[in-house]
């Protein structure tokens, strides 16, 4: 009898990986390391299933002899034999790039001969723009709203390139990369500071007319920068994608960092990082101390996507290349992780109600994220249930969604606590939870606790939230449920609308509808 009352539909399947899936992975061979990532399948939203560096320093000493080290070249060829078999081990379609050291090398037509021997595919050689290109494409594809310049700090050079409404307008290459520099310098800092000064100075697209107050930084130098930032002022959240802090903050470390290399330490911090990436460290500190003095930038932000990322992204039709890719994501992960992922979609459209009725305004962004978050909401089922709340608060603050910053992502930590934990929920993530602000935290708070009496209501299953509405009137939030569906006005649910209402200073109560 009661089945007869809702819409039945099929149950969406669980499983470890996005059923079908082909895997797919990018080879790039840069200046200072070789890096393989073998993402899932080749999506808006991709998932990394496997990611292995080795730093092999292919640009050391290539402006003096102009050739790639014999030493370079052996260390390179053992990390692609074992990457050559975990892409076969994983079944995967891998694209092979390289770079600066590669282009510029006498010696880089036989390099690439015997790296297509071992990995059995073309190596594709990228020209300076075409390395600008695949890097503003990697910051489109994660950074969606961002208009503006970008620049890819590598081994060999620094590629910048002006993004506007989703497409790289124009993009240019310097003879700038942290060892190039480390190299042209002889290891002295105050002429490295000259050689960048000059070199930047040439760059066309950062002599603007109206300055973009954002410069997105990608490369691993530059990713080394911020996690040292992150660390030295003990930042709750360890990501590096869309981590933004203002331009003298960055100023400020980065001269720090400068003058104790100037006298040969380590600022402090930089301990945790590794021992390659401390040495080129105070190298890419004053390339990011030229370019934010050259361009006037008021903030930077980090994008830990670039070539790999950018250069799948482009192969993607245009429909595909348009999906939003925390939407995507989101929505995968409750394929994976929910019991019913088709209960999202009645979720979302039953918390929206709630909001629209609590006269809770809501933009086109915050509707994204109550997006996000019913798809998220069933991912922590199978976990303890004293232990739920924080499990699926670390799998949103920690996961590896794209296109969302660091607010946003507390934003959704925040309603998924109050979803399993209640308004009382004291998590051990709060640090993470505060970044989203005061407003943004206590409308992702009733958004959790509208979700807790929606989960009460229907069970996590779809075709019974349809049929319940909200409303408000003579000082009492109300649920309104059709007459064959009043027995859900049980008393575990009333509590639960309780808690929501008090939150508003209202009264609970139930309307019966004919």
């Amino acid at each position: 009898m009661i089945l007869s009352l809702v819409k039945s539909g099929p149950v969406g399947k669980a499983q470890g990986l996005i059923d079908k899936a082909a895997p797919i992975g990018v080879l790039d061979i840069g200046s200072n390391s070789v890096r393989l990532v073998i993402y899932e399948r080749h999506s808006r939203a991709l998932t990394p299933l496997y990611n292995e560096k080795a730093t092999c320093a292919l640009g050391r000493g290539l402006n003096e002899t102009g050739e790639l080290s014999e030493k370079s070249v052996e260390r390179t060829m053992v990390a692609l034999r074992r990457f050559a078999l975990v892409a076969e081990l994983s079944r995967a379609r891998v694209h092979v790039l390289a770079t600066a050291a590669t282009r510029e090398a006498s010696n880089g037509a036989s390099f690439i001969e015997a790296v297509e021997e071992i990995m059995g595919v073309k190596v594709e050689v990228l020209s300076g723009a075409e390395e600008a290109h695949y890097a503003a494409m990697g910051v489109v594809s994660g950074m969606p709203e961002h208009s503006g310049l970008v620049g890819d700090l590598g081994g060999g050079s620094l590629e910048i390139a002006t993004v506007r409404d989703h497409h790289d307008i124009s993009g240019e290459t310097l003879a700038l990369g942290a060892i190039r520099l480390q190299d042209d310098s002889g290891g002295d800092l105050e002429k490295a500071a000259e050689i960048a000064r000059e070199r930047i100075g040439k760059a066309e697209r950062l002599k603007q007319d109206a300055p973009d107050t954002r410069f997105v930084a990608i490369g691993g130098t530059w990713r080394a920068l911020a996690k040292l930032h992150q660390m030295r002022s003990k930042y709750p959240l360890h990501l590096i994608q869309n981590y933004e802090i203002s331009a003298e903050e960055i100023t400020d470390l980065c001269k720090k960092i400068v003058e104790a290399a100037a006298k040969g330490n380590d600022v402090d911090g930089a301990e945790a990082l590794s021992s390659s990436r401390r040495a080129l460290l105070p190298y890419g500190a004053v390339v990011m101390l030229e370019v934010l003095r050259a361009g006037g930038f008021e903030k930077v932000s980090f994008s830990a996507l670039g070539v790999r990322e950018g250069y799948l992204f482009d192969l993607l039709p245009d429909a595909v290349k348009a999906e939003d890719p925390l939407i995507e994501a989101s929505r995968e992960l409750a394929i994976l992780r929910a019991r019913t992922p088709d209960h999202a979609d009645d979720l979302d459209a039953f918390c929206g109600r709630f909001m629209r009725a609590a006269g809770l305004f809501e933009s086109a962004a915050d509707q994204r994220l109550r997006r996000a978050a019913c798809l998220l909401s069933d991912i922590g089922w199978r976990g303890h249930p004293d232990y739920r709340g924080e499990q699926a608060v670390d799998m949103v603050a920690f996961g590896s969604f794209v296109g969302i910053d660091h607010p946003g992502r507390a934003f959704l930590a925040q309603a998924l606590a109050v979803r399993y934990m209640g308004l009382k929920q004291q998590s051990i993530s709060q640090a993470i939870l505060d970044l989203c602000g005061e407003e943004a935290g206590k409308r992702a708070r009733l958004l959790g606790a509208s979700m807790r009496v929606g989960f009460l209501l229907s069970a996590g299953r779809e075709g019974v939230l349809n049929q319940v509405d909200w409303k408000i009137e003579d000082g009492k939030l109300l649920v309104v449920l059709p007459s064959a569906l009043a027995f859900l006005a049980a008393e575990k649910m009333m509590r639960r609308l309780g808690q929501l209402a008090s939150a508003l200073d209202l009264k609970p109560d139930v309307i019966v509808a004919d």
